[in-house]
């Protein structure tokens, strides 16, 4: 399988798992928090703020999915890496208010680091290579 088609198919899928978990969060935030990591449940309008972070999700899916459709391929790159940015976010997140260390480094870091692997790899494969110049000749003096 060529690099093209791993980074496609790993592109997609964190497109996928981001758009799934986002709407998650926007039709049952209270379901979906015992699965963020933070410790405790909602008091008052706290969720609303999962809601936010919902939509945040579905739109960075949506930004990686249009870039993905339209072949960017360069720019999915740039944006999976700098949207590793969230994920390591949320890591800080949960370990900050004390919540679930497994799930901080198993779901939110390891998102983030495969994240900025396939951001790499895309990367990589898009690199442009440069040909060197043809050496000149020039006469030596005899």
């Amino acid at each position: 399988m060529s690099l093209k088609k791993i980074n496609t198919v790993l592109a997609a899928a964190f497109i996928l798992f981001i758009l799934w978990f986002g709407t998650e969060f926007v039709l049952s935030p209270e379901t979906a928090v015992q699965g963020f990591g933070l410790p405790g449940r909602l008091s008052g309008d706290g969720a609303g703020f999962l809601v936010v972070k919902g939509v945040r999700d579905i739109v960075l899916a949506l930004v990686l999915g249009v870039l993905l459709v339209t072949g960017h391929r360069r720019a999915l790159g740039w944006a999976l890496l700098v949207e590793a940015f969230a994920a390591y976010g949320d890591m800080a997140n949960v370990l900050a208010h004390h919540g679930s260390v497994a799930i901080a480094f198993g779901v939110h870091c390891l998102t983030a680091t495969l994240m900025v692997v396939n951001g790499l790899m895309v990367m990589r494969e898009t690199r442009e290579t440069v040909v060197a110049p043809a050496a000149s000749r020039i006469p030596r003096a005899a």
